[in-house]
């Protein structure tokens, strides 16, 4: 959520920030200021009041002691006006600052300078591409039908117990998800990020304090009975470890990793891309969580990307990454870099991860500050990334290290497998 003051000083600069992202709502800003006036005007105008019935109730105590009963008998009837006046300010202030928070939820985050001008996928910036793509023999499969010849995961089995988009991991498939996973988590470890496995579902508050609500809804799975939501990804419970806090500088940047699976409806998907493991409802994800001071966030965003570089370095996946536009961009997010893998068998790129800086959009609602060297309180900035996500792993993973005599598995993964390859 952006931060009233900064609004109010930078109105032109928000609102052309906001047109990088193609932001169509523009008029919000002025709607927003208008309110913000009200709210300000009233908020003073009500303590003046409070300040003056102060002023009246020591003067009505002077005048009984001077025995000027009659006056004193007035000064306490202004006194009762006022209180009247009073409650009437404050549920007009109450209805300004519930109208004004209606709106800032509406805004989605401006996007950091770097971003570039654009709108679609096809207008995000190649900023780095690592590795040779592989040439495959002539009959190379996808990863779907490498998973039936060496029976890893089965599709239909998850449509008969849950529906589409479940896959059933079994034998060396299910062997390669935990080595994974246990790979991923060893590696952030040694990074310095602290492993915490949080709830996979999470109420309203968590959800909104991290942007899912009100932008995601009708992308997460919600438990109406109990009001909960089951999680899109790590980054939401993990986040809100540190909701409602005021960290020490000391103690920053706090560092968390978490493995996860993530539930996401995926409402609207359909074709090519949602065949096999490249686009599924249930899923799992190892996400790393930074907590950052605000001068040295775009300096932990590098780091971070650094740590995804060198998981697909040893993973031995050619990868590239992406510079987001503005129209490509999430909600919350102030910059954001997706990694993509070559998948030798389909021809294409496939996401993989999204290392993305919030700034202050995420903290702000969070209330999540830190304590400077001058004791003064300020708003923390969060960043997250994959680390990596799994299903687009596996599918390049078997796509692109396939041979003749089975699936090679990387050399940095064979100890958490136990094999080398999968026959």
């Amino acid at each position: 959520m952006l931060e009233i003051t900064y609004v109010r000083q930078n109105p032109e600069d928000v609102k052309k920030r906001l047109a990088v992202k193609h932001f169509a709502e523009l008029h919000l800003v002025d709607e927003l200021l208008v309110i913000d006036e009200t709210r300000r005007q009233t908020q003073k105008v009500l303590d003046d009041n409070l300040a003056r019935q102060n002023a009246i109730a020591k003067e009505i105590g002077d005048l009984f002691k001077q025995g000027k009963k009659a006056e004193a008998e007035n000064k306490k009837a202004e006194v009762a006006q006022l209180k009247e006046d009073s409650k009437s300010l404050e549920v007009k202030l109450a209805d300004a600052e519930q109208d004004m928070r209606n709106i800032l939820v509406r805004i989605p985050n401006l996007p950091n300078p770097q971003v570039p001008e654009g709108k679609i996928p096809e207008h995000n910036v190649v900023v780095k591409q690592v590795g040779e793509i592989p040439a495959l023999a002539e009959g190379a499969l996808e990863h779907w039908d490498l998973a039936k010849k060496y029976d890893l995961f089965d599709l239909e089995l998850g449509v008969k117990i849950t529906g589409a988009g479940f896959p059933v991991y079994k034998k060396q498939g299910a062997k390669l998800q935990r080595s994974l996973v246990s790979f991923f988590l060893d590696e952030a470890e040694k990074a310095g990020y602290m492993e915490v496995i949080p709830p996979h579902m999470v109420n309203e508050a968590s959800a909104f304090a991290t942007g899912q609500l009100p932008d995601k809804e009708g992308q997460m799975y919600h438990i109406t009975v109990d009001g909960f939501y089951m999680i899109p990804t790590a980054e939401v419970p993990v986040t809100n470890i540190v909701r409602d806090e005021i960290l020490e500088e000391k103690n920053m940047p706090a560092k968390f990793v978490a493995y996860s699976p993530c539930f996401r409806r995926e409402a609207g998907s359909y074709g090519k891309d949602v065949r096999g493991l490249n686009r599924v409802h249930q899923f799992e994800k190892v996400e790393i969580v930074q907590i950052a001071h605000p001068d040295k966030s775009y300096q932990v965003l590098d780091e971070m990307i650094a740590h995804v570089e060198s998981l697909l370095q040893k993973l031995e996946l050619p990868y590239r990454i992406l510079r987001l536009c503005g129209g490509d961009m999430s909600f919350s997010s102030a910059l954001t870099y997706d990694f993509e893998v070559y998948s030798a068998a389909q021809k294409r790129w496939l996401e993989v991860s999204s290392v993305s800086n919030f700034e202050t959009y995420q903290s702000n609602r969070l209330k999540t500050r830190f304590r400077d060297e001058n004791k003064k309180t300020r708003l923390v900035h969060t960043l997250n990334g994959s680390a990596l996500a799994l299903p687009r792993i596996v599918a390049s993973l078997l796509e692109n290290h396939q041979t003749a005599n089975g699936v090679r598995i990387p050399a940095a993964l064979q100890p958490y497998t136990g094999f080398s390859a999968i026959s």
